[in-house]
Order: C-alpha cells, then structure tokens, then sequence
C-alpha cells in the first residue's frame, strides 16, 4: 500500500528554499513565499531562504554553502529551469551532486503534463545528493512549484509515506 501510514511518526525536516530569479524581488517572490508556506504548514523547518539572480556562480555558492549546512537536511529551489539564456539552475548545481535522483524529473514532468499539457516540456526539473543533502530543482511558475511540492516532494518528505520515503534513508547517506 502507497501513502500515509498514521502509525509512523512524523519527523519534520529541515529545508533551505532558493529562489533563482531576475525579475522578482523579496517583496514579489510568490513562488518562494508559496514554498516557503508550504514547507511550514507540512510541519518541516524553514532552515534558510534566500533569493539569488540566474547566475550559475551565486547559485552554486549558495546551494554549496547550504549543503555543508548541518541545520539544513534538504534544498528546494523554484526558477531557472527553463530553455532560456538565463536558465542555468540545472548547470549551476548538477556538478554538485554525487548522485542524480533521475526518477524526480521523470515523476515531475507526468504530474505537470496534467496541468499543463505538453508545456511541461519547457522545464529541465531536476534533483540529486550532495553530501547527505537531498536538493530538488522546481521550475519558477507558482503552478510549478504546487505541482512539485504537493504531488512529489511532499510525499517523500513524510516519514509517515509508504511503502517508502527520503527521510528514512537520511541516516544512511552518507554510508561508506
């Protein structure tokens, strides 16, 4: 059986949310301010957030910075995954990873094309582990970043998700 098991105890996680953009500020980040509420309301902890321009160096620092973080279990940006000059999430935190999570993207883009058809093309979502971090890459649109946290990331992000989840693997990543 797949879904919440109420007689496992829930463990609240601690994620980082970044928002890659050139256009938004912190006063107009409804993509980051969704996530953000969304990641509270979960019961997880709001460990960081921040909002940083497309430019694969900040982004990288950023994310690099978090991941040697021990307060910070978990990071999910919105923005940048898109095909234009300025979309350059994917290349800034790929070199990052240990390994990628290639069922993410997969999963993502069935669950977006539900809502927004072949459009779902337009998005190079992505996920992978760095240093015992899981880091989850959503595209910008508030669209995205509901279908991403509510239909995928939510759901493994439960400890209480089965038959199984990311937090139950969390002691063991950084096995040798």
């Amino acid at each position: 059986m797949h879904g919440i098991d109420d007689s496992r105890k829930f463990k609240p996680v601690r994620i980082a949310v970044l928002t890659v953009t050139d256009s938004r500020t912190a006063a107009t980040d409804t993509s980051g301010d969704l996530l953000a509420s969304r990641v509270k309301d979960a019961g997880h902890i709001l460990a960081a957030r921040d909002l940083v321009a497309d430019d694969p160096q900040i982004i990288a620092a950023t994310v690099s910075a978090w991941i040697t973080d021990p307060s910070v279990e978990v990071v999910i940006s919105t923005g940048g995954t898109g095909l234009t000059g300025r979309d350059v999430t994917p290349e800034a935190i790929r070199p990052l990873f240990e390994k990628e999570i290639e069922g993410f993207s997969v999963i993502f883009h069935q669950v977006s094309f539900q809502s927004v058809g072949l459009s779902t093309l337009q998005s190079r979502a992505t996920a992978g582990l760095a240093n015992g971090t899981f880091i989850f890459a959503l595209p910008g649109s508030n669209g995205a970043v509901k279908d991403g946290w509510d239909k995928v990331i939510s759901h493994q992000l439960d400890s209480r998700h089965g038959p199984c989840n990311l937090v139950e693997l969390m002691p063991r990543l950084m096995e040798k």
